[in-house]
């Protein structure tokens, strides 16, 4: 078997197809609380990866099943030649400070990024919860690429700076050592996401003390390229499989029921949809 890309599955949660092949039970529903603590390596990306997928929103997400959902945007609709497009934004939408989402700030926020569309975009607030995108060139797949983890929308300059609507808020973030995140209370996906009550991401160079860490019980999931210093050591699951793994948990960690084949899907998501089932 062809080994998976690491970050890919850490950031997509694992293949549905390949879990169910090596006969890992999901848990069936979330359970609210707790804090959900991962262990990842330092410099791969994987920590900003958390980050940015538990404070900020896009405006479309690709569900753990595949599908596309609005996340930020509650409908869209494009032109016959997929040029223009209109997107109507969910109200109610806030800033960790408190300041309510409107299209000027993802029009802001949007400009800002290097959608890979050719010849760019053009963005106009249409009205306070409405945004018009304009594309140089047709494409249908804009829905699609607005769900990708450099399409954030964000209030303020660089992503470690500003502020976000994800379900958690910035506790602590300490460059590619530690990412700490709170729940918002209220958020507009509770009861959707956001499980634990705070979610804790600490970067370790070393695979074997990552190993030693999850073993000992000081993290729930560890990014593992194999299971040596786990084996005969607790009781822990593999993903997407013991002999071509990219993470490890221990048993009671909930993941959803179902999780997409298609990578990246979750985009570091792991943060808000995994959650902490038993003790």
């Amino acid at each position: 078997m062809t080994r998976i890309d690491r970050r890919a599955l850490f950031t997509s949660g694992a293949a549905a197809a390949l879990l169910a092949a090596t006969g890992v039970s999901l848990e069936a529903s979330p359970r609210p609380g707790g804090r959900l603590r991962l262990a990842v390596p330092r410099g791969d990306g994987s920590l900003d990866a958390v980050m940015r997928g538990a404070v900020f929103d896009t405006l479309t997400e690709v569900a753990p099943d595949g599908v596309l959902r609005g996340e930020l945007a509650t409908r869209w609709s494009g032109s016959a030649d997929a040029r223009d497009w209109v997107f109507d934004l969910r109200e109610g939408v806030r800033f960790h400070d408190g300041r309510e989402m409107d299209a000027t700030d993802v029009a802001a926020s949007l400009g800002a990024r290097d959608l890979p569309v050719p010849g760019g975009m053009t963005l106009v607030a249409d009205a306070p919860l409405r945004l018009r995108i304009g594309l140089r060139q047709g494409n249908p797949d804009l829905p699609y690429l607005l769900a990708g983890p450099e399409m954030i929308v964000t209030r303020g300059d660089g992503a470690d700076q500003a502020l976000g609507t994800g379900a958690y808020r910035v506790g602590q973030y300490r460059g590619d050592r530690q990412f700490l995140g709170h729940r918002v209370e209220a958020h507009y996906r509770a009861g959707r996401a956001g499980w634990a009550d705070s979610v804790e991401a600490v970067a370790i160079p070393d695979a074997a003390v990552r190993a030693e860490a999850l073993r000992d019980g000081f993290v729930d999931v560890a990014v593992l390229p194999q299971r040596d210093g786990l084996i005969g050591r607790g009781d822990f699951i593999y993903h997407p499989s013991a002999e071509n793994m990219a993470l490890a948990a221990r048993r009671g960690v909930g993941v959803p029921r179902v999780v997409g084949a298609r990578a990246p899907l979750d985009d570091g998501r792991i943060a808000e949809r995994w959650w902490i089932a038993s003790s």
